[in-house]
């Protein structure tokens, strides 16, 4: 605004003080001039409204002057205050830097921060209903029951373990909206499929919801010429071979009844057709995941090979569901053998049984499977009756061939006789389809052989494995049988001993509890100094978590932990398996 002189402003006043005569106007006169009238009312208001101003700015000052220095250092305090939340409001909108490490040690992870409140989770399943239908989730007991743990796994699940709610989705898309709902109000989730892992892999250990795959359970594309196929999680490897049998195809891996694709994708398994046909790894060539903000990605297309990228789809394989859910996978397939037999061969030590895998893997002989089950596992066979015959209660190989019936032949005539040279007792191979799968059901009725022979209903039974190269593996069978005896425990040994992998099967009760678990600890620990690994295909779970860092290194474990808050910041997938993302308690982690 333009200040007006002072004599403009004595002018202003003087108007002020004496305001002219009306003139009088008459019919002939010429009016005054319009543009002198509004530039001295314009002059008018502008003086009035510029003196109010300066009248109302002399009585704030003089308030100010007289006013005490404390009330005007409260006054000042207040301001610096004021201005100073609000800097710091401002300053906390601001994103924190992103890390420039490559990895993430666990003291520098922040605690878990999830919802899980009875108001979040209870507005959480009006959202889910609207997803899946009221049919499709449940609160019932006794699903939340049987999806917390089972007799046959290793993990004992505490009381509080238990999800909140079960979710039955039906395709990808409906798992990709649970997901966005779950990261969008920070609620765990545990994903379950056949249920059959042994070292706690589905235990909800935060609460939370757990995503059931059972009605995802088709085969969605057969590809015959390509030999391969696209199939969803909860298909059964049984049932896959059974269709794609029709067509003269074959599915290798095969571990124990029940398992289903997503869960054996999630723990890279292998079975009895390891040493031949190799692991899951070597059977997938592309897989469908939805990741915890619910983003879906296709890891790759249906090639054989491809050099595109980062392998992704390895990367999901063995990550036991703590990075993605896996709604889809491509597996390889290859033509069914054209002929097929089995063998078994007994020994009076365990360490004679095991010299012979060693001497048939220098041989060369490309033998499908071998199995070993010690003399207590024949006796829990016997016991239990879980087979159609009497066995030799020593220590046991089974052998499977395949190939046209002239290999067969000659792998069988191969092998007779090198169980001869190492001390074998018997040998004896199947003379017919019928003999064949008798000879071979012991190997597949292990683990219930020995749940057969519980004391009392309060009675567990530890499965673990491990693996080394396969020179240790008389050493390392052996001194762990010794430490069964010596504890006094009711224990068998079998396992894939033609890929350096054998199990323990050790029966307990709570009173034997702390001896169970010295042979098991120390049994991983000979596993590890003698170059193998803690676990050949069960998989780490809770159980095998802490000892990661002894195998592998802890610079190795923290930058799995940095791809698992990668991919999963808020740590919302199958909590607190593999690695550790918050300190563990006073005493939780064993002494190595």
């Amino acid at each position: 605004m333009v200040r007006l002189t002072p004599a403009l402003t004595l002018g202003a006043r003087s108007l002020r003080t004496r305001p002219a005569p009306r003139l009088r106007q008459f019919g002939t006169s010429a009016p005054k001039s319009k543009e002198n009238a509004s530039f001295k009312s314009q002059l008018y208001e502008s003086t009035q409204q510029r003196l109010k101003r300066e009248r109302a700015e002399q009585e704030k000052f003089a308030q100010l002057q007289t006013q005490s220095p404390a009330g005007r250092n409260a006054a000042l305090i207040f301001a610096l205050v004021f201005f100073s939340t609000g800097a710091y409001y401002l300053g906390s909108l601001k994103p924190a830097a992103l890390p420039s490490a490559s990895t993430t040690p666990l003291s520098d992870v922040d605690p878990l921060k999830h919802n899980v409140s009875q108001s979040n989770l209870q507005a959480a399943w009006a959202d889910f209903v609207a997803i899946l239908g009221a049919d499709h989730v449940s609160t019932a007991a006794g699903d939340l029951e049987s999806h917390s743990g089972s007799d046959w796994s290793s993990y004992s699940a505490k009381a509080d373990e238990k999800p909140f709610l079960i979710l039955y989705p039906s395709t990808t898309e409906e798992v990709s909206q649970i997901m966005k709902v779950c990261h969008q109000r920070v609620i765990p989730v545990t994903p379950y499929s056949g249920g059959t892992s042994l070292e706690g892999h589905f235990a909800s250990t935060r609460g939370g919801v757990c995503i059931d795959f059972r009605r995802m359970d088709k085969i969605l594309q057969l590809h015959k010429r390509d030999l391969d196929v696209v199939v969803q999680p909860a298909l059964g490897w049984e049932e896959l071979n059974e269709v794609i049998g029709q067509d003269g195809l074959f599915f290798p891996p095969d571990p124990g009844p029940g398992a289903m694709i997503g869960g054996m994708v999630g723990t890279g398994c292998s079975g009895t057709n390891a040493y031949r046909y190799g692991t899951m790894r070597e059977w997938v060539l592309s897989l469908t995941v939805v990741l915890a903000d619910g983003t879906v990605i296709k890891t790759r297309q249906r090639p054989r090979k491809s050099s595109a990228g980062y392998d992704l789809t390895k990367l999901f394989i063995g990550s036991e569901g703590t990075l993605g859910l896996v709604t889809e996978a491509t597996l390889k397939l290859t033509v069914k053998p054209q002929s097929q037999n089995v063998a078994v061969a007994s020994f009076g030590t365990i360490s004679n049984a095991a010299e012979c895998v060693t001497n048939v893997v220098e041989a060369g002989i490309p033998v499908a499977g071998v199995e070993i089950l010690d003399d207590i596992q024949m006796k829990c066979i016997n016991a239990s009756k879980t087979t159609s015959r009497q066995w030799k209660e020593s220590p046991t190989l089974f052998f499977k061939f395949t190939g046209t019936q002239a290999a067969v032949k000659e792998q069988i005539s191969m092998v007779q006789k090198i169980v001869s040279g190492t001390s074998g007792k018997s040998f004896e191979f199947a003379r017919g389809e019928e003999e064949m799968t008798e000879l071979w059901s012991a190997r597949k009725q292990a683990l219930w052989s020995v749940m057969a022979m519980k004391r009392t209903p309060d009675d567990h039974v530890w499965t673990t494995d491990v693996a080394v190269p396969m020179s240790k593996l008389p050493d390392i069978m052996e001194a762990t049988k010794d430490d069964m005896t010596k504890n006094g425990l009711l224990a068998g040994i079998c396992g894939h001993v033609g890929d350096g992998n054998f199990h323990a099967i050790i029966l307990f009760n709570e009173n034997e509890k702390k001896k169970a678990e010295g042979v098991v600890h120390r049994m991983v620990k000979r596993a590890v100094e003698m170059e193998g690994t803690v676990t050949g295909e069960h998989g780490v779970g809770l159980v095998k978590r802490d000892y990661l860092e002894h195998e592998l290194g802890e610079s190795t474990v923290d930058a799995m932990r940095r791809l698992k808050l990668a991919l999963d910041p808020l740590r919302l997938l199958n909590c607190d398996k593999v690695v550790r993302t918050e300190q563990p308690a006073a005493g939780e982690v064993k002494e190595w």
